[in-house]
């Protein structure tokens, strides 16, 4: 248990955003601070679990500060098993400042970011894939990027990893009883345990495999529309994210400056940022968006290239596509089906792609109509390898994503030990090395620096 009491607020605190927030105590002075800094009229009983009405009061002025609610959590039955107190004061900025401000000069330290799931950690409440799973539902920018989050903090990700990681040390258990009691112990069935280390490694690869699905779930895509000017690409950005977020006009030159939009399809979050449009000028400020337009496109997950069917592919549509840099996805849609010739249909279906449609175009839309629209969305998102989450339950984060794809890779090495027939100990020495990675990912072994690491990431009063 730690000796010092610290504090934050828990709740997002901005003017008028919301009409609740909290601030969160924890340790051995919790319930001490609260009792000094909050008056409960009448005969209320301070208990565990219990929540008290009345006032948080300046104790140097015996001034009201606010009206507020407090809510005492006696250890070991919190969140960081430690004695908690929470002050539901009223949102804003002023009175939730002012009440932190109390707790901090009554005795509390400020909290740094993820301090309170870093002791809930230490203190043995959470393991570090629930912990890590708590950050990652707070931050959540879709519903099944809550759900896989969700997963995680009810012990999904544990379960699966530590069931994983005792195979392995009853397989380390068995080798190294050979290599220091062989000639007391029945032979060892060295292809048992091969295929034993097999079956967990190609689970570990999955794991591996899935985690990069959910890692699009998790933090989403940024993707750069890019074409020539007046294509349709803030008509598009407008279609796609089903709101007017940029002018539209005949005008070539219209968009000066990146306008971005956020939208969520089939569960991965995008951030659609439409494009001045790429040509030679004079104008200065058009100058200027084109060239936050290439930079832009040097950043882009993935590129989306669009060009007007009607006027074809030109030699400027070319050089676009060839300053889209190797190895990021690009996707070359066809604008305006219906204006050469296509059949544009209702919103969300494919539109028959004109008969001089150029054989370039991965996909072919009606930005007026919506003509093709779903078809463009299931592209976009084929061509940035997410093949839907079907049975996806639970997902590796990066840390983890990791030392998964390292605990794979040393099994490998202990597979390629058994396959040249070479004694116990040099099989255990990389089976060692996994057992130790899966133990990371869990939090039975690691060190100070890797969990300070893991909890800045946390937000404040988390």
């Amino acid at each position: 248990m730690f000796d010092d009491t610290i504090a934050a607020v828990a709740t997002a605190v901005a003017a008028g955003a919301g009409s609740v927030a909290i601030v969160r105590l924890s340790g051995p002075q919790a319930e001490a601070i609260g009792r000094r800094l909050f008056v409960a009229p009448g005969q209320q009983c301070w208990e565990s679990h219990r929540v008290l009405y009345g006032h948080v009061v300046d104790p140097a002025t015996g001034e009201r500060v606010d009206e507020a609610l407090l809510l005492l959590m006696k250890a070991p039955r919190s969140f960081t098993r430690e004695d908690v107190v929470e002050l539901h004061c009223h949102g804003g900025l002023i009175c939730v400042q002012r009440v932190l401000e109390l707790v901090l000069a009554a005795g509390a330290r400020r909290a740094g970011a993820g301090e309170f799931s870093q002791r809930a950690f230490l203190n043995g409440r959470l393991d570090l894939t629930r912990a890590e799973a708590v950050s990652e539902l707070v931050t959540a920018r879709s519903r099944r990027a809550a759900q896989l989050a969700m997963a995680g903090l009810d012990g999904g990700l544990q379960r699966r990893i530590g069931g994983l990681r005792e195979r392995l040390l009853d397989q380390l258990a068995e080798l190294e009883a050979r290599v220091d009691f062989e000639e007391d112990l029945p032979p060892l069935d060295a292809a048992a345990v091969v295929a034993e280390l097999e079956a967990v490694r190609g689970a570990l690869l999955q794991l591996v495999a899935d985690a990069q699905r959910g890692q699009l779930l998790r933090e989403g895509l940024k993707v750069a529309i890019v074409g020539r000017p007046n294509v349709g690409k803030s008509s598009l950005l407008n279609r796609l994210s089903r709101t007017e977020r940029a002018i539209v006009t005949d005008l070539p030159g219209t968009t000066r400056d990146l306008v971005e939009s956020e939208l969520v399809i089939q569960g991965v979050p995008l951030t659609l940022l439409d494009t001045a449009g790429i040509r030679a000028t004079d104008d200065r400020v058009e100058q200027l968006g084109i060239a936050r337009s290439r930079a832009a496109l040097a950043a882009a997950d993935v590129v989306l290239l669009l060009f007007d069917l009607e006027a074809g592919w030109t030699a400027g549509d070319q050089e676009l596509r060839e300053q889209v840099p190797p190895g990021v996805p690009l996707l070359v849609v066809g604008n305006k089906a219906d204006l050469a010739g296509g059949l544009a249909g209702p919103a969300g279906a494919e539109p028959t792609a004109p008969a001089a449609a150029p054989a370039v175009a991965d996909a072919c839309i009606s930005a007026l109509s919506g003509a093709g629209q779903e078809h463009l969305e299931q592209a976009l998102l084929r061509r940035c390898g997410h093949g839907g989450d079907q049975g996806l339950q639970v997902a590796l984060n990066r840390r983890q994503h990791d030392l998964a794809a390292a605990a794979a890779a040393a099994l490998a090495r202990s597979l390629e030990a058994a396959q040249q027939q070479l004694p116990w100990d040099f099989w255990t020495i990389d089976l060692r090395a996994a057992a130790r990675a899966l133990g990371e990912i869990t939090g039975e072994e690691i060190n100070e620096a890797v969990l300070d690491r893991v909890f800045a990431r946390f937000c404040i009063g988390k």
